[in-house]
């Protein structure tokens, strides 16, 4: 059974004839009738009454009827929603994110979702070396990435560059400053997370402290930043430098100031090549919200 038969068969049921059928399709009557018969003799039924001048359905044909106009119905909307996915109107794309999505992340799905209603995103929360391999391996469309500059195979798309922040005990003179440098912070103990966790990070802030001319004594290693904070707030003075203040948990003795080199940037890792039409669709949005200093 072809989708052309069932076509053929709908003209006939609605035109009352083979001869208007064909014409209404633009082929001979000949061809309308072999199809006619051929799907016939495929389903095991007589679809019309052929006794009389005008054709009419037999039982088979009325009780076929409408589930031929859902097959067809349904093969129109599949070749709609492919248009639709060529041209970047619907389909999904499989976003790997930062830890946390965040306000502007949320802010750019939004309008994806006002200006392109047929696109799903769909986040994957994966550890930064994982979104990378994610993303080179096809298992991700893109992925956030922080303080990469560049990566072989990917291409990244700037979206944002912040400072980075320290956060130091309140009790220590150095919490007085409005600002701090590396060169301040040379004799108090970093607590930074093993190269593994978060390569792009640690190679970021470990050049830096070379570029300035610093090496700190190494500090307990850095866990999560709740933990982290708590231990920096009772222990021995030490320090440590993260990104992201948005979702900071409260922290009492605890001072957070910013660090005036290095900034860490934001991008949006994806494969070379030509961007495919939804991806434009949501790095556009990601370049508005990203790029928009209020948030």
């Amino acid at each position: 059974m072809e989708l052309r038969q069932l076509q053929y068969f709908l003209a006939v049921a609605e035109e009352g004839g083979f001869a208007r059928a064909a014409e209404r399709i633009g082929i001979v009557q000949s061809a309308v009738s072999q199809q006619i018969r051929k799907l016939e003799r495929d389903l095991g039924v007589t679809l019309f009454d052929r006794s009389t001048r005008r054709v009419h359905l037999s039982a088979a044909g009325e009780r076929l009827l409408p589930e031929a106009r859902l097959v067809l119905e349904a093969a129109r909307r599949t070749r709609q929603v492919a248009a639709d996915i060529t041209t970047g109107a619907a389909g999904v794309l499989r976003l790997g994110t930062i830890h946390g999505p965040g306000e502007r992340l949320y802010r750019a799905l939004a309008e994806l979702a006002e200006t392109h209603p047929g696109l799903q995103v769909r986040l994957k929360r994966l550890p930064a070396a994982e979104r990378v391999a994610a993303v080179r391996e096809g298992g991700l469309d893109a992925a956030l990435i922080r303080a990469m500059t560049a990566e072989p195979g990917l291409r990244l798309i700037p979206l944002r560059t912040d400072p980075l922040h320290v956060a130091l005990p309140a009790r220590h003179p150095l919490a007085a400053e409005p600002r701090l440098a590396l060169g301040q912070l040379a004799g108090l103990p970093l607590r930074l997370a093993p190269r593994e966790k978060n390569p792009p990070f640690h190679d970021l802030v470990s050049d830096a402290l070379r570029a300035a001319g610093v090496s700190p004594p190494p500090g307990p290693e850095f866990t999560s930043l709740r933990e982290t904070l708590a231990e920096i707030a009772v222990g021995p003075p030490s320090w440590t430098v993260f990104y992201d203040v948005s979702g900071l948990p409260p922290a009492p003795g605890i001072t957070i100031r910013p660090l005036d080199e290095p900034s860490v940037p934001t991008s949006l890792a994806v494969r070379q090549g030509e961007l495919p039409p939804a991806l434009r669709h949501l790095t556009g949005s990601l370049q508005r919200s990203f790029t928009d200093r209020a948030g």
